[in-house]
């Protein structure tokens, strides 16, 4: 297999940067930024982002600590590859994304990069359309399984977790070879369409809710199951210079994003209005976005990290990372270090 020696390339490319920006970008001074640049991908997992832009939550909380003027500035990314290049950069301040390319990104770059919080814990679904399909076990060369990354995605991941405990050790990337990336809407078209290469598709909320009730499809595989109950699948980071260069805008947006959370979990309805506004498909309704929101089986809105390390124990004893932390807290800020996470 070549992803240890991608991963290492990718790595050391994402330290340069990294260094880069550590040794060339902005001066450090008293003025915290004016803009806060923030990036989130499509699905309901990045609810919470949509509803800081909406309600001017961040703006709120900034003028409450004594930033005048604070504007946002949300970009929106089908993948995570691209936003962290951003991130890295200097051209973003906070990214968002699936919890395995976030610990990459804290292993190779030293702890430079580490997680704000986490954005949800939330199940994901490989899904088929191949009736010959009964478990993971059942897939061969003429099965394509979309996700949004191939290899190094949280739902890779969890399919290589699931290859080695129905295969045995040494068989995690068995089923690699059959992943493409696709977005998850791209993916999820592709397996609702009926026709095309791709038969299956790792999906999150709220696109397994329509694959599953689709007749001829049916799932294959939980990462819950996988996993040993629920786990974080999405985060927000940032740069260790950015936490320490801005102190106020970090708190700011940290108690935002709380407050957005809070608005989810206690008002679903007005939060499955601001989903379906932002939704350009319209393809769910109001009553199918509250019965996702408050199913808290699959999907919890929450700060707090779940089960973070039973992805870094693999990811290390892979190779894909050079070293784990000791606990959740090394992947993340100290603002949130007195939280129950695991």
């Amino acid at each position: 297999m070549t992803i240890r020696r991608g991963a290492f390339s990718g790595a050391m490319t994402l330290v340069a940067a990294i260094l880069a920006v550590a040794m060339f970008g902005t001066n450090s001074a008293s003025a915290e930024v004016s803009e806060l640049r923030i990036a989130r991908q499509p699905g309901l997992a990045y609810l919470p982002l949509q509803v800081m832009e909406r309600e001017r939550l961040l703006e709120k909380h900034a003028e409450a600590a004594g930033l005048k003027g604070v504007k946002t500035k949300w970009v929106t990314f089908a993948g995570g590859n691209v936003m962290n290049d951003a991130l890295l950069s200097g051209s973003l301040d906070i990214a968002s994304g699936g919890v395995a390319p976030l610990i990459t990104l804290w292993a190779k770059s030293n702890g430079r990069v580490r997680a704000i919080s986490s954005q949800s814990t939330s199940e994901i679904y490989i899904n088929t359309r191949n009736p010959n399909v009964k478990s993971i076990k059942d897939f061969t060369d003429a099965d394509r399984i979309a996700m949004p990354a191939v290899k190094v995605s949280v739902n890779a991941i969890v399919l290589q977790m699931a290859a080695e405990q129905e295969f045995g050790k040494g068989n995690a990337y068995k089923l690699d070879p059959l992943t493409v990336a696709r977005s998850y809407a791209e993916g999820s078209a592709a397996l609702l369409s009926g026709i095309g290469e791709i038969n299956s598709a790792a999906s999150a909320l709220p696109f397994y809710a329509r694959e599953i009730k689709t007749p001829g499809i049916h799932t294959v595989l939980k990462s819950y199951d996988v996993l040993g109950g629920p786990a974080t699948n999405n985060l927000i980071w940032t740069t260790q210079k950015f936490h320490d260069e801005n102190p106020k805008t970090y708190a700011a947006f940290l108690a935002a994003y709380k407050e957005a959370i809070d608005l989810i979990n206690n008002d679903p309805t007005k939060a499955a209005q601001i989903y379906r506004d932002a939704d350009s498909t319209k393809a769910y309704s109001i009553e199918e976005l509250v019965a996702m929101l408050t199913d808290k089986k699959v999907l919890e809105y929450t700060v707090v990290p779940h089960n973070v390390t039973k992805y870094t124990d693999f990811m290390f004893r892979m190779g894909v990372i050079p070293r784990k932390p000791d606990s959740w807290k090394d992947l993340f800020f100290p603002e949130i270090h007195s939280l129950q996470g695991s």
